[in-house]
């Protein structure tokens, strides 16, 4: 199953980009629609109103965001541990989502850690 997903500021790795563009995902970042550096407010309205998943790693500002109001496609966090070896890589990334998907998970209107679905 194919997402679209708008990968915040803090993630637009090119890598992630290819990864997840390889795995059949209508991929876009904030570069790609003009929100660089554009309060995370603003890009969480960008991604509502075009029907994008939102990928970051800022999860405290968009988990707040959620909690303010829950009315949007979906938001996957990625929390990063102070050990870098803990952190998820972006095939991680990609098998996550992968992972949410083949469970049927609803993505609309939820805050979902990635961490959670990467086995």
């Amino acid at each position: 199953m194919s997402q679209k997903i708008l990968i915040d500021e803090d993630y637009q790795d090119k890598r992630l980009v290819k990864f997840l563009k390889n795995a059949g995902h209508n991929i876009i970042t904030v570069n790609d629609v003009g929100l660089s550096g554009s309060d995370d407010a603003i890009v969480l309205d960008y991604a509502r109103r075009q029907g994008y998943l939102v990928l970051t790693r800022n999860c405290k500002d968009f988990e707040e965001l959620h909690q303010a109001n829950a009315n949007h496609p979906g938001i996957l966090g990625v929390y990063q541990d102070n050990d870098p070896l803990k952190n998820m890589s972006f095939q991680n990334v990609v098998r996550a989502i992968a992972n949410l998907e083949a469970a049927g998970v609803p993505l609309t209107n939820q805050f979902i850690s990635l961490n959670q679905w990467n086995y």
